[in-house]
This record gives C-alpha cells, structure tokens and sequence, in this order.
C-alpha cells in the first residue's frame, strides 16, 4: 500500500501507538492520533510524539466529521476491536489494521510468527537466538516487548523477523503471511476482551489463515485445541510433542529432545534436557518448538543444538534473582494466567511462599490453587483479585492465604514468613494492570526489593 497523502488514524499513544506514528509518518502518510483518554494531558501526550512529525491529535471522542476523512485506522495491541466508535469504521468500510499489520505492510524479508496462551516470550527468544547464529540479519520483535513497527523499515530483503503475537495483534489482521507460524498451547487467557473461548481460539488461530501449503505452522501435539487445528489450515503442519513419539517432527524420548523430519528413519537428537539451563516440562515444549521452527528455516541442527545449550531464558519467567538468608527469591512476573502460574510452581523444588493477584481477567483460579501439591506455605495475594483468590483457595481447601493492600507490604510479609530452605515466589497468574504499568515493571521491582535485602 502507497501511504504518501494518505490520512491515517492511529488509535493509541503508548510504545506500539508511537511506534506506529513513526512509520506512517516515514511512509509519507499523514496521522492522525487518537487519545481515547478524555482526561489525558495534552501536553504530554505531544512530548511523547517525536518532533517533525506532522500530525491532527485528537484527545476523547472521534467526531464523525473526522472519520468521514480517513483512509485507514490502525488500532494499538490494546484497543478493544467491538468499541462503537471501531465498529463505526468499520461500516463506513475504513480498513482497520493493527500495529502488526501495518508493520508486516512495510517491511521485507521473510516473517516467523509465535503465539499461544504461555511460553511465547521464551519460545520467541530461543528461536531469534537460534537464527542469529545462523542468519546475518534478525530482527526478534512483537509482544516481546519491541514494537514491530519499530523496525519494518530497517528490515531488509534478506532479512528474518521472529514475531511474538498477541491475540489482541492478530484480531486485526488482513495480509500478514509468517512463512513459519506457531501456536504453542491454548488455555484460557483475556475472556474480558475476547468474551468467549472460541472466539479466543479463533483469533489464536488468525496466525495460520494466510498461510499456503508453502508454508509451515508448528502446533503442539499435546493440547487437544492446536491438535484439532491441523485440520483447519492450508499451511503444512509440523507437530512437537512432550509425551509421544512423532513419524515427523520434534518430540522427546526420555531426556533425548528428537528432531524427526519427514522420509528419514531415525531421529537426530538435539540433546538432553538435563543439559538445558531452562526448567520444567513447559520449557521443553518452548526448546521443542523454537527447534522446529529454525530447522523449518534450515539452520544447521549443529548450530541449533549450540544455541539451546546456551540459552538461559527469559527476565521474568522463573528468573532467579537471589539467595538471602538461606531463602531463594523467583521471578516469574510473567506467570500473568493461572496456567503459566501453573508452570512456575510446578518448577519449585522446595517449600515455597508464593505472591499472587493482580488486575481482573476474569479467570479462574481453582486449577492453579489444586497445582500447589503441598508446596506452598504461604500464599500473599495482592491486586484487584485478591478477595476472589482467597475464596476460591478455602473452596479448594487451602486456607493459608495473607491479604495485602500493597506490593511492599506483601514482600515484608514474605521476608518475614520465609524460613531458611524455602523460596520465595513472585507469579501472580494475574497481569499486572492496575498497579503497574506492565508485567516487567512488576518484575523489577520484584528484583529491586530481594537485592536490597
């Protein structure tokens, strides 16, 4: 698409807003940005905006005069797609994109894609770590935490972009064609914005729509919803799997993790889980993924097994940060559902003191609570959430649950309560929303609070 002269509307001021503001504007467009925040500052909002960039900034409600001007909206991660003034757009036939789209419209190169409800983020690294030692030009971009949008334009012909997406990015989508997708796993996860699990799933699985049988989608053998979509999409499937040995793909044997591909006999294996430095069967899973996806891109399994061997995770994500008078401190500020909580205790292999809570999603937390299996003395709950938590733990049977107002207050508590042998474990299975900014935010103050000890 030629964007020179074209009015474009940017729904959105924060990292992926202004992101995306940047480009059109290099694209010669001329934005036209959207503070839904009636009560925002206008003058912060402009010095959030780079200088020389030439833009319409409208702070509250979209008059309709101004809609009846655009060419195109493009929406940030976060902007619900059923809000009014959105479905509006839509009937006077105004394309709305999301910051992926608009990305994937500007760039070049060739497009590795990764969603699922948990493990996206470490998957994402593993495989932009991979390629990096393969490929001279990587780009590892999305909702990992780098706008896509950020750097469409450095990208090159030969260029590789490994995309962490969102369900919130992939409703918005239109052309966006990953040569090689992913859907890792999918549990419940973001039912205020999605409402239903079905529609949930069907936004996970808008990864794929695109794709042609030239192209590849990994899916996990194990979870029953990606299983099934294998029916679904024209992309050739290559499963992964943790408990069953595959005729094609990746799967582990014991502790071997075992790279198939189609037509050979034997397996190659690309090494012991016992030599990674990442843990829990969740891990393997992400590793088995990320294995998949590089040799779909052809990198020598020589080079792929060096890499995992190397790789140490992801911040937040059953980090380890300290060990203070005989207590060892985890941050998994992550763990924002309660199935990644799931996999952050389940990797505890002591007594444990756990902070949970956070902003509202809507979920529900009894199978979190029943993973505990006697680990957890203690659970510190926080947030919004944290009187629904407490509720559903007596229904469980778990009653040692201590209710904090504040984020500090919960970490004295637990310095408190910790005893010499046991851990201490920020993973909250809720987001962060409501008392901070983001899941990183939480984790480093997490981090700050332990060393300080």
């Amino acid at each position: 698409m030629d964007f020179t002269g074209k009015r474009v509307l940017v729904v959105g001021t924060g990292v992926s807003g202004i992101a995306a503001i940047r480009l059109l504007a290099a694209k010669g467009a001329k934005p036209v940005v959207l503070e839904g925040n009636e009560k925002a500052d206008r003058e912060q909002v402009v010095s959030r905006i780079p200088g020389g960039i030439g833009y319409d900034l409208i702070i509250g409600n979209l008059p309709e005069e101004v809609m009846d001007t655009l060419d195109l909206a493009v929406l940030s991660p976060g902007v619900p797609t059923d809000l009014p003034f959105v479905i509006k757009l839509q009937d006077k036939k105004i394309p709305v994109w999301g910051e992926i789209e608009l990305a994937y419209a500007c760039g070049s190169g060739r497009l590795a894609a990764i969603t699922g409800t948990n493990g996206k983020t470490t998957t994402t690294a593993l495989t932009g770590a991979i390629l990096r030692e393969y490929y001279d030009s990587v780009f590892v971009v999305g909702n990992i935490g780098l706008p896509y949008t950020e750097y469409a334009l450095e990208m090159k012909d030969s260029s590789v972009t490994v995309a962490e997406v969102s369900s919130f990015q992939l409703e918005t989508i239109h052309t966006f064609q990953p040569e090689v997708s992913a859907i890792l796993n999918i549990t419940p996860d973001h039912l205020n914005r999605h409402h239903t699990m079905e529609a949930y799933i069907r936004a996970k699985m808008n990864i794929a729509k695109n794709q042609t049988p030239e192209d590849i989608c990994v899916l996990n053998y194990e979870d029953e919803e990606t299983r099934k979509m294998a029916d679904e999409f024209q992309a050739s499937v290559l499963f992964f799997s943790s408990k069953h040995k595959l005729e094609q793909g990746i799967y582990l044997d014991g502790e071997d993790i075992v790279y198939k591909p189609e037509k050979e006999k034997e397996g190659t294996v690309i090494c012991k889980t016992g030599e990674l430095q990442i843990l829990g069967v969740h891990n393997y899973e992400n590793v088995m993924a990320a294995v998949a996806m590089a040799a779909a891109y052809g990198v020598d399994l020589d080079v792929i097994r060096k890499s995992v061997l190397a790789f140490k995770g992801v911040e937040h994500r059953i980090e380890y940060v300290a060990e203070k008078n005989g207590v060892v401190y985890y941050n998994d500020s992550k763990g924002t559902n309660p199935d990644a909580a799931i996999k952050g205790i389940q990797a505890m292999n002591r007594p444990t003191i756990l902070i949970g809570g956070g902003y509202d999603k809507q979920s529900d937390f009894h199978e979190w609570i029943q993973s505990f299996d006697g680990k957890v003395r203690y659970l510190v709950l926080i947030g919004a959430t944290k009187e629904q938590i407490q509720k559903e733990a007596a229904e469980c049977g778990f009653h040692d649950c201590i209710l904090k107002d504040t984020f500090e207050e919960a970490l004295d508590t637990c310095v408190e309560l910790a005893r010499p042998g046991d851990a201490v474990l920020l993973s909250p299975a809720c987001a962060s929303w409501g008392m901070f900014p983001n899941y990183e935010v939480r984790g480093e103050e997490f981090k700050k609070y332990v060393n300080a000890l």
